[in-house]
């Protein structure tokens, strides 16, 4: 076993960068190519049915069957030109992930042959089983009956020989069992909230789009390697491993040259997502070894999510043929940085108006002031439900340590919006509001061009901070769904919009100027989240933890308790409000929750302790055996144990190791079998959260023996080569 781990080694640094076909077009000539997009609309529907299915896109018309059936006829012609032989309704359950079932487009043409048939039947609409995918009771064992039914705002698209059509999933009964329903109902939601107000503003006003920018942190780590650690393979993550005298200590990895393999593996990936109409445009080295990320340009919410989840899928498949295997688990190593997915959020209308950025004159700035300040407002008032939106046994490892952000949900704003805010409080409500945009700032030096200092800085440690013209979630987990925070923020904006919609009527029904009114009804609200929910400082700071306590916010850390804020009154009334979950959604929901994070304790603990006994403790008595053998064969030639205590004092050492590993192991054996026997969802949560400590405390003296036993014993890759194999 230890010769094959340093083959293992040896054949990682051997492996070299293959070769990737890069097309020799432009980007732009081979962007979306695969991608059932408006071009190719026009290129292959009639007239009528473009009109219908545009109208379906753009203002939410519905689609008739004859018009489905036109789409169809279309799309096939477009497929079968790409050599896609078949179909597949592509959705996102509630596994973090997407699921798919293909289907060949062949049918029999009743003459002993087949012929490649696909209609506005198969197109809009398919049936897998509802009971199969989790679902928190909405469908039960015999209930299996569910829909999966084509959201024609995303596009469709081709994978390999597969027409990959995107959609959402629901019950037989119309509840949501996936991510992309709820997400559709939030955007719904928070839009037209703000449209109003919007046009209050300005008349020509259509429209309000959301928008996402997702960046997308990662691992790379050497599949030899990988296959070698039973942990990952199976958590996603090294539940043992003690940390590599070098790290990421240094700051040399960030922003780093590439790899030679990994940049092949950029570069393939990138291709492909052009492909897909997916705008890749970023790519760099992250601060911990072997830590990379990517991001694309901001895009609408709802295809920007669908693209994020194919990007993912993408990685996974993408790696392989390079040698690697991407960890998209938010901790996969201990004591260096995880890994997030942040998350871009915004607003802007349909004139070109972005709603998160200050105006170029008092009137725009009044116009996102009323957007900023009701955004803060909605974060403070379900801090709560929105950091259990992002809570889960993965991202619980990351929250709070090497630059992810606390699990405490407060808002950055930089010290321009909080004078801004501060300021507003004093002056009367019809004093002009002018806001410093970028200042030109000279470096001195002729060889570099004048650049513009934001009006921001920026802080890592928090989970919500105002970037200059968007809000950017940066708690959200590297390997969740951004569907999941984006229903959440959105439902919890428009509410709020909605009760400041109804304050400022009231205002304006007084007989108030519209921007009298807007500062009448905004004061009150910077007074009660100025010194609440906004926080510029050092979210790591025991300071802080004690600060967030005295101001009301939610310092719940343990995540199966988090959940629980799904279904309280106030969220609820918020969700069923605005129409983003019924409560039969919520609690299924919040079943499903605990039910995962039951599941991936469980399967880490079994992981540990099988590792514990099968792997550690055999390598540990080996070299214990061996110790031994040498202090027999030195009394035996020597007469005694004089110069034998090194040895001896590894021997009791290692062996009171071994002992605690054992007695560890079997406790959290015998905890696990009570917790199975839980029969309340949330009560065995609460007893795997105990497990999931005991996890941690069973991993010290396995991380200590490491250090201890001889390195040509030692059954695993060690940290300091999964991290330095690129």
């Amino acid at each position: 076993m230890s010769t094959d781990r340093f083959e293992l080694v040896r054949e990682s640094f051997r492996k070299k960068a293959p070769a990737v076909e890069i097309p020799s077009r432009k980007a732009s000539e081979y962007f979306g190519e695969q991608v059932f997009d408006r071009a190719q609309m026009r290129k292959y529907l009639d007239s009528d049915t473009l009109q219908a299915l545009l109208e379906c896109i753009d203002k939410g018309h519905p689609l008739d069957r004859a018009t489905a059936d036109g789409v169809a006829r279309g799309m096939k012609e477009w497929a079968l030109e790409h050599h896609v032989t078949h179909v597949t309704h592509w959705f996102q359950p509630l596994t973090e992930g997407t699921a798919e079932k293909h289907d060949s487009l062949i049918d029999l043409d009743g003459k002993g042959g087949v012929i490649e048939t696909f209609d506005g039947r198969s197109l809009a609409q398919q049936e897998p089983d509802a009971s199969s995918f989790p679902n928190g009771g909405i469908r039960a064992t015999f209930e299996a009956r569910g829909y999966t039914a084509w959201d024609p705002t995303s596009p469709v698209f081709i994978q390999e020989d597969t027409l990959c059509i995107p959609t959402v999933f629901i019950a037989y009964t119309g509840e949501a069992l996936d991510y992309k329903t709820p997400l559709k109902r939030s955007i719904k939601a928070v839009t037209d909230a703000a449209l109003p107000i919007c046009r209050l503003f300005d008349p020509a006003v259509n429209k309000v789009r959301c928008y996402l920018g997702w960046e997308q942190e990662y691992f790379l780590v050497d599949e030899d390697l990988y296959a070698a650690r039973p942990d990952l393979m199976i958590t996603g993550r090294t539940l043992m491993g003690h940390m590599s005298s070098k790290n990421q200590q240094l700051g040399d990895h960030y922003f780093g040259a590439i790899p030679s393999r990994v940049a092949a593996f950029m570069r393939e990936l990138e291709v492909e997502g052009l492909r897909l109409g997916i705008p890749l445009k970023t790519r760099h080295n992250e601060v911990a070894p072997n830590q990379f990320e990517m991001a694309p340009i901001y895009g609408d919410a709802n295809l920007s999510n669908d693209q994020n989840q194919l990007v993912m899928n993408l990685m996974n498949s993408i790696a392989r043929k390079h040698g690697f295997v991407v960890l998209l688990h938010e901790k996969p190593f201990a004591g260096v940085n995880g890994s997030g997915k942040h998350c871009n959020w915004s607003l802007g209308t349909d004139t070109g108006r972005p709603l998160m950025a200050p105006g170029r004159d008092a009137s725009g700035n009044l116009l996102f002031l009323s957007f900023f300040v009701n955004v803060l407002m909605a974060v403070q008032r379900h801090n709560d439900v929105l950091k259990a939106t992002i809570a889960s046994a993965t991202n619980a490892h990351r929250l709070g340590g090497h630059e992810a952000p606390p699990a405490i949900i407060s808002a950055f704003l930089g010290r321009t919006m909080t004078a801004v805010l501060r300021k507003i409080l004093e002056v009367p409500s019809d004093t002009p509001i002018q806001i410093a945009g970028k200042k030109e700032r000279s470096v001195g030096l002729i060889e570099i061009p004048e650049i513009f200092v934001d009006n921001t800085d920026r802080n890592r440690t928090s989970p919500f901070a105002f970037t200059g013209n968007r809000f950017e979630f940066r708690a959200v987990g590297s390997s969740a769904n951004c569907a999941g925070a984006l229903a959440t923020l959105n439902a919890a904006v428009a509410e709020q919009l909605l009760d400041f919609k109804k304050e400022l009527d009231a205002a304006l029904a007084a007989g108030k100027t519209l921007p009298v009114a807007v500062m009448d009804t905004l004061k009150p609200i910077i007074a009660k989240i100025i010194d609440v929910v906004c926080f510029d400082g050092n979210g790591y700071s025991e300071e802080w933890q004690q600060e967030a306590v005295r101001r009301g916010l939610d310092v719940e850390t343990c995540v199966p308790k988090m959940f629980k804020a799904f279904t309280t009154p106030e969220s609820v009334a918020m969700f069923t409000r605005t129409g983003v979950y019924t409560e039969k959604e919520l609690a299924a929901r919040n079943e499903v929750k605990w039910d995962i994070y039951i599941k991936k304790v469980q399967i880490e603990s079994r992981v540990m302790v099988r590792m514990a006994i099968n792997h550690i403790i055999p390598a540990a008595l080996e070299f214990k055996t061996r110790l031994l053998q040498d202090v027999a064969l030195h009394q035996q030639v020597m007469g005694g144990f004089d110069g034998c205590q090194t040895e001896l004092d590894l021997v009791r050492r290692v062996g009171g190791y071994i002992q605690e590993i054992s007695e560890r192991a079997e406790a959290m054996r015998q905890a696990r079998k009570r917790a199975n026997a839980i029969e309340d969802e949330y009560e065995r949560a609460m007893a795997y959260h105990d497990i999931a400590s005991q996890i941690e405390e069973l991993r010290r003296p396995i991380d200590k023996l490491e250090e201890l036993v001889d390195n040509r014993l030692w059954p695993l890759p060690k940290y300091r080569e999964l991290l330095f194999i690129s």
